[in-house]
């Protein structure tokens, strides 16, 4: 019977005893065809190993297939190993079906793989991925070359569109110059700002530059809007009562802010933008500010903000407010910043000068003389103004505009000729000098000669120690020391026998330095005076002049290096030989040749032209009889290599080239 239900194919194996059993196990078919069958109680079933063997291969593909598209947070859960599955059951599966794969094995994989279904049915998925991966920072692309071209023709051409449809446009150059300055902006744009630049045909790009617009003409209206007299005022006050530079910065900075939100009409008026300017500049002055310190007020947004105010209201400041910006400037940035401004005070000065009073005068001379800014018209203007006010002028005002013009080598004729008008003779000018230090009456010395018949009609001038000296260093500078009004003054000095003059003290060798060089030039270029300077007082002038303690020179590296190739030059030089009050840099004294390397403080910071200082100095040393040659930093910048370098040498010096 159990041979009836054995299919066909299939034979049972007969022992030696001739008694028919089934094998243990049945020898598989050589095709692959074959299917191996095993005795059960439900009947003949497919071979087990056959029957795990495809399973396991399906699971792992599907796995593998699920794997492909797992998250790398996943992959990161269940371990290195899990990620790296897929080509090792490639291999396998090219190999015969014999093991399982490896994963099949893992039994720790198999557990995560578990609990990693279960975190995701209770949807707790998105905090184990918080927990495993770590975020990584995006770092900003920026825009590249091609964008910021892009950006640049865009703009271009929006403005040009612009321009077209507004009335009221400004000129060509200015818009250019804002083109620049939105492609400057651009330049320190993402990659993510650029785009939003450019979305929408530039929309927003627009509004923002409409906005920018719209806050400088608010802040430039002071001609047109109307003014709040009462907030006006109550503004300038504090800004007067205020104690310190920042103190008078933060009022101006929260007005300008109300501005921008619409507060109308301004209370800043050019009346308290020069008086805020003012105030800054004189509070730094009051607490001996550092030169560092003031340059980095200056480079504040907040007063960068308010120094462009003033250039625009300073057409409608009034004469003292146009002196006290250009006065205010000259103490916060010095020689330093400020250029472009103190050109359009210039401008606007010359406009208003027939307006200006001496103190006006005054102050503008001295503001341009201390940052070294050349300014021939201005100057021209205020010489002007100044003779036909010449009586107006108070002992400090006269002296600081000689010293200004001095300063900037620039001649006041029509100053001096009025000066020498006015006061022809000893007989209309009293003429006393005092020691500012000290604390009883002011007037010491005075001249006398023909005062005392005609005292109601003499015009006295009481001088400081000081402005005494700043005039006759000024006088000597622009060479017209046989001027009358010189000579009431010098001989005013001649009395001061009885003052103290001291090393220890910085005013007192200024004061020395300039009465000894004006008496050395008086010396050497007016002889025929005879009254320069004798006796003890001679002796102490010269002695003090001639002291080295607040006038230490330090060697720059233009002249280091100048100095180095002299030497190749052939000739024995003599480095920092001292004619009389002055220091030449290198001489060749048999040759009487004196050869002077000025770097920029020796010249106008705008123009490069010699200041006052320096042509008194090649003056006085040409009147001595040397042959001076100079050479400017601007000359030696525009040398290449030192072969050119030292044939340009021989060539000034004029020495023959080996």
């Amino acid at each position: 019977m159990m041979e009836a239900a054995l299919p066909l194919r299939l034979s049972i194996p007969r022992s030696s005893g001739g008694s028919g059993s089934f094998s243990p196990l049945f020898q598989p078919f050589p095709k692959p065809t074959t299917v191996q069958l095993h005795p059960g109680s439900f009947g003949w079933v497919p071979a087990k190993l056959s029957l795990f063997h495809s399973r396991a291969v399906s699971e792992d593909r599907a796995e593998v297939e699920a794997e492909e598209a797992t998250p790398q947070w996943k992959l990161d859960f269940l371990g290195a190993d899990a990620g790296n599955r897929e080509p090792q059951l490639e291999e396998e599966e090219e190999e015969d079906d014999e093991l399982l794969p490896a994963e099949a094995n893992d039994w720790c994989v198999r557990a995560r793989r578990s609990a990693l279904r279960s975190i995701e049915a209770r949807g707790l998925a998105p905090s184990l991925q918080r927990m495993v991966s770590t975020p990584k920072k995006k770092k900003k692309k920026k825009a590249s070359k091609k964008d910021l071209k892009k950006a640049e023709a865009e703009l271009k051409r929006r403005k040009k569109q612009l321009a077209k449809s507004e009335e009221e446009k400004e000129d060509d150059d200015d818009d250019f110059d804002d083109d620049e300055d939105v492609i400057d902006d651009l330049q320190d744009m993402d990659d993510l700002e650029l785009r939003v630049a450019q979305f929408a045909d530039g929309m927003f790009d627009e509004k923002r530059q409409r906005n920018r617009e719209a806050f400088v003409q608010k802040l430039s209206r002071f001609s047109t809007a109307p003014s709040n007299r009462s907030r006006e005022v109550s503004l300038n006050r504090p800004i007067v009562q205020a104690h310190t530079a920042d103190e008078v910065l933060a009022l101006a900075a929260e007005v300008m802010a109300d501005v921008a939100k619409g507060l109308s009409p301004s209370p800043l008026t050019p009346l308290n933008i020069a008086t805020a300017l003012h105030r800054i500049a004189k509070n730094m002055e009051a607490v001996s500010m550092m030169q560092t310190h003031r340059l980095g007020f200056a480079r504040q947004r907040d007063m960068s903000m308010l120094v462009g105010m003033a250039m625009v209201a300073l057409p409608e400041c009034s004469p003292q407010g146009v002196s006290n910006i250009a006065w205010a400037l000259s103490k916060i940035g010095g020689d330093l910043l400020y250029l472009p401004e103190m050109d359009r005070i210039a401008d606007v000065a010359i406009t208003k000068v027939q307006d200006f009073n001496a103190q006006n005068v005054a102050n503008v001379a001295g503001a341009f003389a201390s940052m070294r800014q050349s300014a021939p018209g201005l100057f021209s203007a205020l010489a002007q103004r100044g003779a036909q006010i010449v009586q107006t002028f108070k002992e400090q005002e006269l002296a600081q505009f000689l010293w200004g013009c001095a300063c900037l080598n620039e001649w006041p004729h029509p100053l001096l000729d009025a000066l020498d008008a006015i006061f022809p003779d000893n007989t209309t000018l009293q003429c006393h000098v005092y020691d500012a230090t000290s604390s009883g009456p002011q007037t010491s010395v005075e001249e006398t000669s023909g005062g005392e018949k005609d005292g109601n009609s003499a015009r006295s001038l009481n001088f400081s120690r000081d402005q005494i000296g700043n005039i006759a260093w000024s006088y000597a500078v622009l060479g017209q020391m046989d001027r009358r009004f010189f000579l009431h003054i010098w001989r005013t000095l001649s009395q001061f026998e009885e003052q103290r003059l001291s090393d220890q003290y910085r005013e007192d060798m200024m004061f020395a330095s300039q009465v000894y060089l004006a008496n050395q030039s008086l010396k050497l270029e007016y002889p025929h005076l005879g009254i320069c300077l004798e006796g003890d007082l001679e002796e102490k002038i010269t002695r003090a002049g001639k002291s080295k303690r607040f006038n230490q020179k330090t060697t720059s590296s233009f002249q280091k290096e100048v100095g180095r190739l002299l030497y190749n030059t052939g000739h024995e030089w003599i480095r920092e030989y001292a004619v009389d009050g002055y220091t030449v840099d290198a001489v060749l004294v048999d040759e009487k040749l004196a050869f002077e390397i000025d770097g920029p403080t020796h010249f106008t910071r705008n123009l490069g032209t010699p200041l006052g200082h320096t042509a008194l100095k090649r003056r006085y040393i040409t009147a001595g009889g040397w042959k001076l040659v100079s050479l400017s930093l601007q000359e030696w910048d525009e040398l290449q290599g030192e072969f050119e370098q030292l044939k340009y040498l021989r060539s000034i010096l004029g020495l023959d080239v080996e």
